[in-house]
């Protein structure tokens, strides 16, 4: 009967300690952050816009840019308290915006800058 020789067992490595990720990092040197750029607004919103005749009974006369009239839309609505008390989503319309939102008396907050956006021009 013929004998097999036995490879000796590989040695077993022990995990290596894992290092704190601070000491870590601290060898290294320190890299140079860029500060980050300033935000440039887009120059299409920032046009200024006319509103309709119906948009400017709500927001002025006066051209505004899309931003402006948004914001003095919702201060109107806000003011008027023409948000739904059930779903915050939904605006109330008065007469004034009834004839910006084409006659519907309800338009999600959504729908509002669209229906806003076709009384830009």
């Amino acid at each position: 009967m013929a004998t097999a020789k036995k490879t000796p067992a590989a040695p077993v490595k022990k995990a290596a300690a894992a290092k704190p990720a601070a000491k870590k990092a601290a060898a290294k040197p320190a890299a140079v952050k860029k500060a980050p750029a300033a935000r440039k607004p887009n120059a299409a919103f920032m046009k200024e816009m006319t509103p309709s005749a119906s948009l400017a009974a709500v927001v002025g006369a006066k051209p505004l840019p899309r931003t402006e009239v948004t914001k003095k839309v919702w201060e109107y609505i806000k003011k008027l308290n023409l948000q739904d008390a059930a779903n915050r989503r939904m605006i109330n319309a008065d007469d004034k915006l009834k004839a910006v939102f084409g006659g519907k008396a309800q338009v999600s907050m959504f729908e509002m800058t669209k229906l806003i956006s076709d009384h830009l021009s």
